[in-house]
């Protein structure tokens, strides 16, 4: 990432929940702690089904007396009905601010030159009032704004940055195996806990309960996790959602994400995958991408 760049993710939606329950509320939900986010730290979380499968992922700051949901625009409306489905009594209020305010991500580098900005994952200050933060996955993800429209082109001017293409961000996301294109189509697909969740920061196993608790905390604690979610370099022919990945004739997964940035479930312990190799996906030839940060064994 160029650290005179910014980039307006316009494929990003905003929600706003407050209220005096908004902490028990979203606590009892996603799968991160609300403990851990302050006005000095941003946290990433899940939203899961019972079943513990995935449905939402997303970046939760705080804002005011209540909290930012930075999400995936397509599925935004969604989450906001999922949110108002567990509400009932519950002394809150949801806003879908995502025609008022946007998603921006900045370097690393630019962030850190900001007064009081620290090179930890989340870390979180104010710029004109508008929360910038390091992204809580990844590092080398940069850092974000969530910040009103109507101020967007003032910050931009006054942070001396030039506004690029977001197709350059993404790609680096990608690379870095971290999906946030089309995660749509994750869901209700895959465990939670396959989608590397746990090394993206975005579960915490010492907390109390949340929807999808159970089955993710057995999962782990059981040592019974035998696929995770890869991102997949397509080296001929093109590949379908569900299409078998198979090396060898035998079967280690299947394709999840097929377009733009493609991911794949992978059964990542089987003794006879050689996952640096070759594999067939219908008509197609692709490769396994390995993240550096999952540290699986090559």
């Amino acid at each position: 990432m160029n650290v005179d760049k910014i980039y307006i993710l316009e494929d990003r939606g905003v929600l706003y929940i407050n209220g005096d329950d908004c902490f028990e509320f979203l606590q009892n939900l996603i799968t991160n702690d609300l403990n851990k986010i302050s006005e000095d730290n941003s946290c990433f979380a899940s939203l899961l089904t019972p079943q513990g499968k995935y449905l939402f992922d997303f970046i939760i700051v705080k804002h005011k007396k209540g909290y930012l949901i930075d999400c995936e625009k397509k599925v935004i409306g969604e989450l906001f009905d999922k949110l108002t489905q567990y509400k009932l009594r519950s002394k809150i209020d949801i806003l879908n601010l995502s025609n008022e305010f946007v998603v921006a991500a900045i370097s690393k580098e630019k962030f850190l030159s900001f007064d009081g900005a620290k090179n930890s994952k989340g870390n979180t200050i104010k710029y004109r009032s508008d929360p910038i933060f390091l992204d809580p996955r990844n590092l080398n993800l940069g850092a974000r704004i969530i910040i009103n429209i109507e101020k967007l082109y003032l910050s931009i001017k006054k942070l001396n940055l030039k506004s690029s293409n977001t197709k350059e961000y993404y790609d680096h996301a990608f690379s870095l195996g971290i999906p946030q294109i089309n995660t749509k189509m994750l869901q209700d697909k895959i465990f939670g806990i396959e989608c590397n969740f746990d090394e993206l920061n975005a579960i915490d196993f010492k907390k109390g309960c949340y929807v999808g608790q159970e089955n993710t905390a057995r999962i782990r604690l059981k040592n019974k996790q035998s696929k995770k979610l890869f991102p997949i370099k397509i080296l001929n022919g093109a590949i379908k959602v569900d299409e078998e990945i198979r090396q060898k004739n035998k079967l280690f997964g299947r394709i999840i994400i097929n377009e733009d940035y493609p991911f794949g479930i992978i059964k990542f312990k089987d003794s006879d995958i050689q996952i640096s190799n070759e594999f067939d996906c219908g008509n197609a030839k692709i490769k396994i991408i390995l993240p550096s940060w999952l540290n699986i064994k090559n």
